[in-house]
């Protein structure tokens, strides 16, 4: 698959080249054929785990659908896309029991585990991604939100529909805005308490209703870090699947050099130079700091200011 120019296409399960087929989804006897297909597949997720199978020294990420059946209480099932003549979609499973001491030809892995450390190739990663969060959604939507009826999977598992009220539910996504507030030489990073030991990262926070990202950047560093912003430059989008946001990549410059960290959202947030967050990229910071891995969003927003040289 040839990638696109933009970012976008090269951060972690942003790849996918899925054809959705999302005119058709409403098409039963077009879905019901591509389900009866001899080459379809099914990606499983166990409760919010992806299932994978052992095959050699690697795993494979795609199963029969009449295997999948078979690995548990079976929940939900949605088309995910057309992967050249093959179907492929996603099959929601009950959480499964820890494999017995790893005998077993199956793998429970989280979808982090399985980006950082290279167990998967991208576009695998983007499907379960793809399947990991409108799974989730299922899971979480099962009744009407306007009359608490429950609800009925349809349009191959992109809609909930109320038997009740005739209310139609969609799956939901989050936009998250996360940005580098930049003066000079120096940018803004900061860290949380559940971040691993010595890790800093590019603040971030929900884009809230009647709000554009631009003003969602500058709204999260005042708040979180008393930083003044003026003018705020797009940088590229990731999704991301904990449990289904979409990152939206910002730098913006800053207007001053106050900083007032919100301990109530932050562990601690500093100015850096663009030497030291070189250093954290390449992992050679003096004091040991680091950042995160390439398959986050915020790895990249870092190195197109500080290797890159982009500016907002």
């Amino acid at each position: 698959m040839t990638l696109p120019l933009e970012l976008s296409a090269r951060l972690g399960y942003a790849q996918n080249g899925l054809d959705r087929l999302a005119e058709h989804r409403d098409d039963a006897a077009r879905m019901e054929g591509l389900r009866a297909s001899p080459l379809a597949r099914t990606v499983v997720v166990a409760g919010d785990i992806p299932l994978l199978r052992r095959a050699g020294d690697g795993l494979d990420a795609l199963f029969h659908l009449a295997e999948a059946e078979e690995l548990g209480q079976l929940r939900e099932t949605a088309f995910l896309g057309l992967d050249g003549d093959a179907p492929v979609f996603a099959t929601l499973l009950d959480a499964r029991a820890p494999d017995d001491q790893g005998q077993s030809a199956l793998v429970s892995i989280d979808l982090r585990t399985l980006a950082v450390q290279g167990l998967l190739p991208p576009p695998a990663l983007g499907r379960l991604a793809q399947a990991k969060s409108l799974l989730f959604w299922h899971q979480r939507h099962r009744f009407c939100a306007h009359c608490g009826q429950p609800t009925a999977s349809a349009a191959a598992g992109w809609r909930r529909e109320c038997p009740g009220c005739g209310a139609q539910h969609f799956p939901r996504t989050d936009p998250v805005a996360i940005m580098l507030a930049v003066r000079g030489d120096r940018c803004v990073l900061g860290r949380q308490a559940r971040f691993a030991p010595m890790m800093y990262s590019c603040l971030a926070g929900f884009i809230e209703p009647g709000e554009t990202v631009e003003d969602a950047v500058r709204r999260e560093l005042h708040e979180e870090a008393g930083v003044r912003t003026s003018r705020v430059r797009y940088l590229a989008s990731q999704p991301w699947p904990f449990p289904a946001s979409l990152m939206i990549g910002c730098l913006a410059l800053a207007t001053s050099d106050e900083l007032t960290v919100d301990s109530n959202e932050l562990e601690d947030a500093r100015w850096f130079t663009r030497e030291e967050a070189r250093a954290m990229l390449e992992g050679t910071h003096p004091a040991g700091l680091g950042c995160p891995p390439p398959i986050a969003i915020a790895h990249h927003i870092m190195r197109a200011w500080a290797v890159d040289g982009q500016e907002p």
